[in-house]
């Protein structure tokens, strides 16, 4: 597995992170889930991304890998959900944090980040003194972002986040020119979502959900036909973008997180292969400009 610095926050993370959303669904079972993430830190696989708004999936990180803590880099976000308090607020977030550090039954977390947070309160500033008070007391190292678009644009030239997530796949290159470039500048760890784009190749007609109609789009408009496997491509194009420390994949297979860590096994794709992919993409980049 390829370990890299998360910015200059003093992190170490796998290139390979695991999105832990779905093992939030109250429907799968406890055992499997449990398995999945033995695996998944067995296999070298040390960040681990949750969030207050996935289900069981705090809770299920801490009652399985608490013996564990001190193997893996501890993720999740906060802002919103905390019953009796308005969300985006300053209590909202300090009991945020408290809640998720008994959900996942630990002392301290990694990295918190603000969830999609809109422009207008980051701009007012509460939630994030809310996060730096946190990180002052112990109870976080590192304090993130996580979002898309203009919002995240103004959390990186703010200069006071550790840690941004966010879009960047095949279909989504808009913040690798900026604000991706500046992150890296001010020693933030970068995290990508949706490395795989919520693989659009698999669907023949436009898909539903899940933010799979506007990945497909774009898609079918960019029209690339390498005779590749557009898995191995994708997931080779967003964890070897320069800037990108860890890109997260959520499953609930073994299978696939296996084939995951073994595809990147391969390293970086060819610069004519990533040279043709960001030009499909530029070429039609500003009609997408303020899309997912």
């Amino acid at each position: 597995m390829d370990y890299r610095d998360f910015g200059t926050t003093g992190l170490r993370v796998s290139a390979l992170g695991l999105g832990a959303g779905q093992i939030g669904d109250e429907n799968l079972p406890e055992q499997t889930v449990e398995r999945l993430l033995h695996t998944a830190l067995d296999m070298g696989i040390n960040l681990i991304d949750t969030a207050r708004g996935y289900g069981l999936s705090e809770e299920r990180i801490g009652k399985h890998l608490a013996k564990r803590r001190g193997e893996y880099v501890l993720s999740t976000k906060v802002g919103y959900g905390i019953p009796n308090t308005q969300d985006w607020t300053y209590d909202c977030v300090v009991h945020g944090v408290e809640a998720a550090l008994q959900r996942l039954n630990t002392d301290y977390i990694d990295i918190v980040h603000l969830h999609s947070c809109p422009q207008s309160i980051l701009e007012q500033g509460d939630v994030i003194l809310a996060l730096e008070r946190a990180a002052q007391d112990g109870k976080v190292r590192v304090i993130g972002y996580a979002g898309d678009n203009e919002p995240l644009a103004y959390a990186v030239r703010s200069g006071r986040f550790g840690s941004m997530i966010t879009s960047l796949n095949i279909c989504d290159q808009r913040v690798i020119d900026y604000p991706l470039s500046e992150a890296k500048q001010r020693g933030m760890g970068v995290i990508a979502k949706r490395p795989i784009a919520n693989a659009p190749w698999r669907f023949t007609e436009r898909p539903a959900g899940h933010y799979g109609e506007v990945y497909w789009e774009r898609w079918q408009t960019m029209n690339l036909n390498l005779g590749m496997d557009w898995q191995a491509v994708a997931l080779r194009f967003a964890a070897f973008t320069y800037g990108v420390d860890s890109c997260i994949v959520g499953t609930t297979s073994l299978e696939h997180l296996r084939a995951n860590v073994a595809i990147l096994e391969d390293g970086p794709l060819d610069t004519a292969i990533v040279d043709t992919l960001r030009a499909a993409f530029r070429q039609h980049d500003n009609q997408w400009l303020g899309q997912v």
